[in-house]
């Protein structure tokens, strides 16, 4: 029982940082009066907040209709249809069985839902903002007849009874509370983060029931980072080095509303947060977001002096590669984006030197992205001209570990070096399939 408990909790490392969009062509009922119109325009916003299009939406596929697949240590599982169809999605439940779904995992027919589902997460969302969610669901989004598909793991597995006992060990209930003494927009980011944003789900590290570890800044560990699925969310504590310790509240907000600012670049699925959620944002969200993440005390980091820029030994190393394997590939094929002193040409191609990524303990996303590249930053509905390709064609595990270990050295990075085993792993992991 305790292993099956213990692969069922790890389900919700399959859920990743992605956040929604509002879909095209979303179906209004001509009957729906004005109040209900606002209602069920809330309801959309709201829904990019929550996870909802990006995990219930297939590529190619009609908006919420599910079919998308999610990895799982047990197995493949399929998210599920939650358009209005009355036979296939969710036309039939109340307001009561979608709340219940939402904030406890437990879907109208009572059977247990996988968290990767965040729902412990959703369980702070109020009651007004599920009525908005519910009403946008059920008359703002086209009803699509599609079965949901079963899942691709085993008996005894696949059995979800043992997911009760996972929710009263780590299930939370309760909305959202204003904390005392914190002002209106503090406590709004801390709601957005906490809740509909679930960023804990992605940037907090793990327990051994594969719990997040904090749901609130009452935790210490609460968005200190974490490894998932082949990359490590950053820490978003103010942690000097691998945190936003550095980074202005307007720069915070830039990389909310772009992706990109003078320290970073979004990557992985990141990408797609920004792209799908957080640059639709009202100013408002926007300002709380950052107010209450900026709010948050150091926590982890790489166990470094703070860092300050020096480029001096790694101008050096520049000037002679053929001292250095590291440096010979990072000038045949990185130095023309990202320069020789480290800097890039922010926010267009991100800097090196001094970014929390290239600091951070685990290199695992480093090592994706160089693997794998990423996918575009689409702004205002502009492609970024200069997206990170994939190397894997191109470099074998040795270079690639070379020119991390160069670049998390360099302009006085002091990161740890990178070895090619490390790259073999992930490249075996994240290449399956393609």
């Amino acid at each position: 029982m305790k292993n099956m408990l213990k692969g069922l909790g790890a389900a919700l490392c399959v859920a990743l940082p992605l956040l929604a969009q509002a879909p095209a062509g979303a179906a209004t009922p001509a009957a729906a009066g004005a109040a209900d119109q606002a209602l069920v325009q809330r309801g959309a916003y709201l829904a990019q907040l929550g996870d909802c299009a990006a995990c219930h939406t297939a590529p190619k596929g009609k908006p919420f209709a599910g079919g998308l697949p999610m990895n799982t240590p047990m197995g493949r599982i399929y998210v599920t249809n939650i358009t209005p169809d009355a036979q296939t999605g969710i036309g039939g439940y109340t307001e009561a069985d979608f709340a219940r779904a939402l904030r406890e995992g437990v879907a109208k027919d009572g059977h247990n839902l996988y968290p990767a589902m965040p729902y412990p997460s959703y369980a702070k969302v109020n009651d007004g903002d599920v009525k908005a969610l519910y009403a946008y669901f059920m008359h703002g989004v086209a009803p699509v007849q599609q079965a949901n598909r079963e899942s691709d793991i085993k008996w005894p597995l696949n059995m979800r009874w043992p997911l009760m006992f996972w929710n009263m060990a780590f299930l939370e209930k309760g909305r959202y509370r204003d904390k005392p003494g914190k002002d209106v927009a503090w406590n709004r980011g801390a709601y957005l983060v906490q809740g509909l944003g679930h960023c804990g789900s992605c940037h907090t590290p793990r327990g051994v029931g594969f719990q997040e570890s904090a749901l609130d800044e009452s935790g210490s560990a609460f968005l200190s980072g974490a490894l998932l699925d082949g990359w490590f969310a950053s820490n978003l504590t103010g942690e000097h080095n691998t945190g936003l310790g550095r980074w202005s509240d307007e720069d915070l907000r830039t990389f909310l509303k772009t992706g990109a600012n003078r320290h970073a670049s979004a990557f992985g699925a990141m990408t797609s947060v920004i792209n799908d959620s957080t640059q639709a944002l009202n100013d408002q969200d926007v300002a709380a977001v950052s107010k209450y993440l900026k709010s948050l005390p150091p926590v982890g980091g790489n166990g470094a002096p703070a860092y300050t820029y020096d480029p001096q030994a790694t101008k050096v190393s520049l000037d002679r590669p053929a001292n250095d394997a590291g440096a010979r590939v990072y000038t045949a094929y990185c130095m023309h984006c990202h320069g020789v002193d480290g800097r890039g040409f922010a926010p267009m191609l991100a800097p090196l030197a001094g970014n929390p990524n290239v600091l951070a303990k685990d290199a695992s996303s480093l090592i994706n992205v160089t693997l794998n590249g990423t996918g575009d930053l689409v702004i205002n509905g502009v492609p970024s001209p200069f997206p990170m390709p994939g190397f894997a064609a191109v470099l074998d595990d040795k270079q690639i570990a070379d020119v991390l270990s160069f670049v998390r050295a360099g302009w006085n990075n002091g990161a740890p070096a990178v070895a090619a085993a490390e790259v073999a792993k992930l490249r075996q992991s994240t290449q399956a399939g393609r």
